[in-house]
């Protein structure tokens, strides 16, 4: 598939996507930019959603990352399953409840002005490095496979991927982002079931024979339980799983500002709960890809990619889409489903961004109306521009496999979230408001620590994803130690 090629496919997707803006978006209020009215049918959100957090991550990054752990990474998956449940029935009824536009405004009323502030600027902090991660992923596949041709600099590149999302969630907001993310979550599972069929096709195998084959044995090891001190053992990332989705979904303004335009709790409930199940199906999709993938390469002697003189398997899905002769199809199909993950994830990224600022730093509901319009618009320049900056500099400091990277960076921006809203759901307790500040900073500084200390301090013992919910316990022991003696009436 020819640059040409690709980018006039690019402009028929995001001629779709502006048609939708352009319907979605006609009345240009707050109220529809933030809650979509809250008249969103919960099935329209559950399909979307699995677009959203699968993003550019998954579709590129999982696959790329089977050869070196192999299927470990559905231990995780496994937990992430039982973090949505504990997200449909014990953080959403809390939201519902109060009718949040930000979820965390709920530590305003649990807290006070500083935990709110606290824990909105650690979901910015976290939002921004995650939505960066992802689009980081798809821009440097276009750049690679598309705007080299032309000799494009990667910045300019990033900076086009940012202004394409801009303008067409502008006006609409959330509520354009629930139409587009049904249609972007459509081409990722199309995208991944086709490849999967037409690269098994190219090796003479049926989908059976392929499951069955001796060679995806090398790749398909799930359980690891032999080892307890490695990091990748069962109980490490199931439960390092459950507390990244109960984090990254439960307490992150993006996914749950998506629920809450919902009509009711129970149809919230139902998209989270249909909507887990799905997610799981379609990642081990994802891993099975990944086997295909490094098989088709060995056998065709296809080396993995290199990027700036250093191996990037997360190029090897791409490599094999769009420069290995598997035909139009197949690379049509890779780039329907690549724009489509760059565009789910980012795009509601950018709008809850805009959103929590709005409403947890600008105070936006205290403006007039005219006011408020102009403060998210101006809002939704200065994020977009904030993207640019920190993606362009993930070029020169990311090393490592980009899904383990935004796994890692989880644990410790929303540590000190988990700790609060734990405490704020499950003890009756207030605290002193203006120290929170200081225990969430001690709590990520402690974990920065623990996670650089040298293994054999800890009798070989190696941190992974349990620095999550390790951050979470400290942050909630500081909150412990600062609480107020008078017990409250819990919200």
């Amino acid at each position: 598939m020819t640059a040409i090629q690709i980018i006039a496919l690019i402009a028929i997707y995001f001629l779709v996507l502006l048609i939708i803006s352009y319907f979605t978006g006609k009345n240009d209020s707050n109220a529809d930019f933030f809650k979509a009215g809250k008249k969103s049918p919960w099935y329209l959100v559950a399909f979307g959603m699995v677009g959203a957090s699968l993003s550019g991550v998954t579709f590129i990054s999982v696959p790329g990352w089977v050869e070196a752990s192999q299927f470990s990474y559905f231990q995780v998956v496994l937990g992430y399953l039982v973090g949505y449940f504990v997200v449909a029935f014990v953080l959403l009824p809390v939201y519902y409840k109060l009718n949040l536009t930000s979820i965390y405004e709920y530590l305003h009323e649990r807290f006070g002005t500083i935990s709110h502030k606290t824990g909105a600027f650690f979901f910015f902090v976290s939002r921004v490095l995650g939505a960066a991660f992802r689009l980081y992923l798809v821009a440097i596949v276009l750049q690679q496979f598309v705007f080299d041709d032309f000799g494009i600099p990667f910045e300019v590149t990033v900076v086009i991927s940012i202004l394409l999302i801009w303008i067409y969630t502008n006006r609409g907001g959330i509520k354009t982002i629930v139409w587009t993310d049904t249609l972007q979550t459509t081409f990722m599972i199309a995208a991944v079931i086709l490849s999967i069929v037409l690269i098994n096709r190219e090796l003479d195998w049926s989908f059976s024979e392929f499951l069955a084959s001796e060679e995806i044995k090398q790749y398909n090891k799930i359980w690891f339980t032999e080892d307890f001190l490695a990091r990748n053992h069962f109980l490490k990332s199931f439960f390092g799983g459950m507390f990244v989705t109960i984090c990254m979904t439960g307490l992150d303004q993006d996914m749950m500002q998506k629920n809450l335009t919902c009509k009711t709790l129970k149809d919230a409930q139902k998209n989270m709960v249909s909507f887990s199940f799905v997610l799981v199906g379609v990642t081990f999709l994802f891993m099975l890809l990944g086997v295909l993938l490094f098989i088709y390469a060995k056998q065709n002697g296809i080396a993995i990619p290199l990027m700036d003189g250093s191996a990037k398997t997360d190029l090897l899905f791409p490599e094999i889409a769009l420069n290995s002769g598997l035909g139009l199809a197949l690379s049509i199909t890779f780039m329907l489903g690549l724009i489509a993950a760059a565009y789910s994830s980012a795009d509601s990224a950018l709008t809850s961004l805009t959103t929590s600022f709005c409403i947890d730093f600008m105070n936006i509901d205290e403006k007039t109306e005219q006011e408020q319009k102009r403060i998210r618009k101006q809002t939704h320049i200065f994020v977009s521009l904030g993207l640019v900056l920190v993606i362009i500099a993930f070029k020169y400091i990311l090393s490592s496999n980009v899904i383990d990277s935004l796994l890692t960076v989880a644990g410790y921006t929303y540590g000190p979230l988990l700790g609060l809203f734990a405490f704020g759901i499950f003890t009756s307790h207030k605290v002193k408001d203006k120290y929170v500040w200081i225990v969430s900073l001690l709590s990520v500084s402690l974990i920065a620590v623990l996670a650089n200390v040298d293994t054999e301090y800890f009798g070989g013992y190696v941190l992974g994803y349990e620095l999550l919910p390790l951050n979470g316990l400290l942050t909630f022991i500081g909150l412990w130690l600062i609480r107020e003696q008078k017990v409250s009436i819990a919200q």
